[in-house]
């Protein structure tokens, strides 16, 4: 029997473009060095299955059961709880903490959980695990990487499987190298089809690129059910989890962690403001979800000596330019003589109008160095043309900035309420006269 010819293709690690010989830059995405040597020997075989047609009408709805991961805010991000079956890709940079938070899912979990370390040895593991604190008797760990091997454990009985990283899974039916396009696929695969057989939940871990998305194919985040990014910045202790895509619930919520000496705690009641009355600090109630978090806005406003700096950090540069010269034309601050630096404190991202009014007080009590009563929230978004303008899901702010002891209210349109006293204004020129 003539054996079948060997066919070699090379194979770009970054996008997975194809080509039959190696070329030095990928013509369909542009990396340099980016192609490897892959075998590709694939009988065809001819399918005489006939397919299952269904008539929608007929077609039973699936409900949908969860187990708790016994962390609020893990259970709040996933939709509820972990859903048997499903499969998790968690991206996020290098040293924000994706293991810490796995090894303490491992850990929290009442069930039989399997580990799998592609990375760190066990001996590694064991002292992280220790620093967590965690206690699950049927926590077990297999140190390998091929894939293979990793399946046919998994197929012994789980209820939940991590896999840290799916960058070091390989498999060994194929010749590229871990970490490449076309490993990274095929472990994602194999890990998928058995979750759905198995009805066992798996999280991947996934390391991110510098560009921000998480390495290998796009198809990646195709494949699976849920994609959390982890984020923060490893010098801080604040981390945020999100979710970008969920088959089984909403992609708004956040969880909110803080890295401390026990490992990874959750920062549910942790305060973003401080009540110290100092010039350039106003207290606003951003939105996350269905979350609000009640956050100060900083700014500093200083002569400038040269050309006239603009710095913001968690707040849109482009926004602060249109808040400045809003400023300028409408109650005639000569900020263009002065340098302006906004921050948004606890290292969070404000990814909504609704902080303009505040960031404007910040500005303007910085510039006049006269401070902000801290009993008073600034809530409302700002249009060009001067306008102070009503934000989504007014009564979740003011009641959250009541529980948290806040007694006045800056707002576009002043609510029928009791439990928080109100002020209304409509217009830039109005909010300075309020203060």
């Amino acid at each position: 029997m003539e054996m079948a010819k060997k066919k070699t293709i090379f194979e770009c690690q970054e996008c997975g473009y194809k080509s039959a010989k190696w070329m030095g830059k990928c013509p369909a995405c542009g990396a340099w060095e980016s192609f490897v040597e892959v075998n590709e020997n694939k009988e065809k075989k001819a399918s005489l299955k006939k397919a299952n047609i269904l008539k929608f009408d007929e077609i039973q709805k699936d409900s949908i059961s969860r187990f708790s991961s016994n962390d609020i805010e893990l259970d709040l991000v996933l939709g509820g709880g972990i859903v048997p079956g499903s499969l998790v890709l968690l991206g996020g940079s290098p040293g924000v903490g994706k293991s810490t938070l796995m090894l303490k899912l491992a850990g929290n979990v009442d069930k039989k959980v399997l580990y799998v370390a592609g990375e760190e040895n066990p001996g590694q593991i064991k002292i992280r695990a220790e620093r967590l604190g965690i206690k699950n008797k049927n926590l077990y760990l297999m140190p390998e990487i091929i894939v293979e091997n990793i399946i046919e454990e998994i197929k012994n009985g789980y209820e939940l499987v991590i896999i840290d990283s799916i960058q070091t899974i390989y498999s060994e039916n194929l010749t590229s190298a871990p970490g490449s396009v076309s490993q990274v696929r095929a472990a994602t695969f194999e890990l998928m089809r058995v979750a759905k057989e198995t009805k066992t939940p798996v999280f991947i871990i996934g390391h991110i690129t510098k560009e921000g998305s998480i390495a290998g194919p796009r198809v990646l985040e195709h494949m699976v059910d849920t994609v959390l990014y982890f984020e923060g910045d490893a010098s801080r202790e604040l981390r945020i989890l999100r979710s970008f895509k969920n088959r089984f619930g909403a992609t708004n919520e956040i969880g909110i962690f803080e890295m401390n000496k026990n490992g990874l705690e959750s920062a549910k009641n942790r305060s973003f403001f401080s009540k110290k009355s100092i010039p350039g600090s106003a207290i606003t109630v951003t939105l996350e979800g269905t979350r609000p978090i009640v956050l100060e806005v900083q700014a500093l406003v200083s002569e400038s000596y040269s050309i006239p700096k603009r710095s913001a950090t968690g707040f849109d540069l482009a926004r602060l330019n249109m808040i400045l010269a809003l400023l300028e034309k409408k109650l005639n601050l000569p900020l263009n003589q002065y340098d302006v630096f906004v921050n948004i404190t606890g290292g969070i991202k404000i990814n909504e109008p609704a902080a303009d009014l505040a960031v404007i007080a910040a500005i303007v009590s910085s510039f006049k160095n006269r401070p902000i009563s801290k009993e008073s929230v600034f809530i409302g978004e700002v249009s060009l043309v001067g306008d102070i303008r009503d934000v989504p899901s007014m009564d979740i702010r003011l009641k959250e900035a009541a529980n948290l002891g806040f007694k006045k209210a800056i707002v576009a349109n002043k609510p029928n309420i009791e439990y928080l006293k109100t002020y209304e204004v409509k217009e830039v020129e109005k909010l300075i006269e309020w203060m």
